[in-house]
């Protein structure tokens, strides 16, 4: 039998030296000591008297020092994880602590090693922004629609378990059951950054409890997701372009219908930069009940849209020039959940689970991290 402190060393000393030095790169990576001067330097300009005098630019400001206490609070807590570990480690030489407890110890600074590698990896200006995500169900009545809501509360899960707050902007419920589109702004941090992996198609395919045959069938849901932008962002929209309709918004079952036009339908023309072609977008709001509050929402719709239109044509450039990198098409199949034979695959990554369950109450973590370890910049 292996003696207890042989035990230790035989498990994690190894994984101990790996953890280390990853905090020691990403302390370079992430340039903490001049994150920590440069804090110091911007919380000096916040107390200056005449700070608020410009709103504007002084909410620019309160947000870069947000930006850079998040990073460096994010690395202090790996580093004292990693301490943790160490500590565990060295006691357990000693039998004050138990393998046990320094496995639970190397747990938790792996994952806190792996989440800030993650979020290393977002260093776009758009990856800091918070998300709009819209469902559309495909062809396929009931059975596609039923499938969109399982998105959307899939979503509306893993939102939950990450903090972020989440508003429906628009629903629009199915016939018979489900939806046929939502529209859910996610806000927290870098909630664009991890949610833009989700853009594309997503492939059902299931015994449909909607045929009386009990067939297989496959159903279709579009996703798409932009980052949501402030006023911090110049983006040119043409007022002449935009048009806008009106209609009475209700709520969830039809229930509590507004008797006044509270919902707005905007129409926006434009030439699209993508295809150099006339387009149009049209945006529904039907979050509040004041229907000037409601077009200031799909305005702000409107212009993340725009944003995303840009930064997609900044993309294809970039991929031209990088044509050795994985072409990823906007609107392609990117992931299929098969639930007959308990399977979910991403054919990106081909990263896959037989925890269907645990993917469809929200564990999308993996799934994004795949994406973000193979596609990013």
């Amino acid at each position: 039998m292996w003696k207890f402190e042989n035990l230790c060393d035989m498990i994690t000393i190894e994984q101990l030296k790996d953890i280390n030095n990853r905090v020691e790169k990403l302390g370079q990576y992430l340039n903490i000591d001049e994150k920590r001067m440069q804090l110091a330097e911007e919380e000096i300009r916040t107390q200056d008297p005449d700070f608020w005098q410009d709103a504007a630019n002084a909410e620019k400001q309160l947000k870069k020092v947000k930006t850079l206490k998040n990073w460096l609070e994010g690395f202090e807590q790996v580093k004292a994880t990693a301490d943790e570990l160490q500590l565990a480690f060295d006691y357990c030489k000693e039998e004050i602590v138990t393998e046990q407890e320094v496995d639970t110890a190397y747990e938790k600074a792996l994952n806190a090693v792996e989440s800030l590698e993650m979020k290393n990896m977002l260093s776009r200006e758009e990856d800091q922004m918070p998300a709009v995500l819209k469902i559309v169900a495909g062809a396929g009545g009931t059975e596609a629609q039923d499938w969109a809501d399982m998105l959307f509360r899939m979503y509306m899960r893993y939102c939950e378990k990450h903090g972020y707050k989440t508003s429906i902007q628009n629903l629009q419920e199915g016939e018979e059951a489900g939806i046929k589109t939502v529209t859910i702004n996610v806000e927290g941090d870098m909630a664009y950054g991890y949610l833009k992996s989700e853009n594309g198609v997503h492939r059902l395919v299931r015994v449909s409890p909607y045929n009386a045959q009990g067939k297989r069938m496959t159903s279709f849901s579009s996703v798409f997701v932009v980052p949501l932008i402030d006023d911090s962002i110049d983006i040119e929209v043409n007022p002449a372009g935009i048009s806008w309709d009106t209609f009475r918004s209700s709520g969830a079952g039809g229930q509590n219908v507004n008797k006044v036009e509270s919902g707005v339908r905007l129409h926006y023309k434009f030439k699209n930069p993508l295809t150099e072609q006339d387009d149009e977008i049209v945006i529904e709001n039907t979050e509040t009940r004041d229907q000037p509050k409601n077009r200031e929402n799909a305005l702000r719709l409107l212009r993340s849209q725009l944003y995303e239109l840009e930064l997609e044509k900044r993309r294809q450039a970039q991929a031209k020039v990088e044509a050795g990198k994985k072409k990823i098409e906007w609107g392609s199949q990117i992931r299929s959940y098969v639930f007959d034979d308990r399977r979910v695959k991403d054919h990106r990554t081909n990263y896959q689970t037989s925890n269907v369950n645990a993917v469809m109450d929200g564990d999308l973590d993996e799934f994004i991290k795949a994406y973000l370890m193979e596609f990013h910049d």
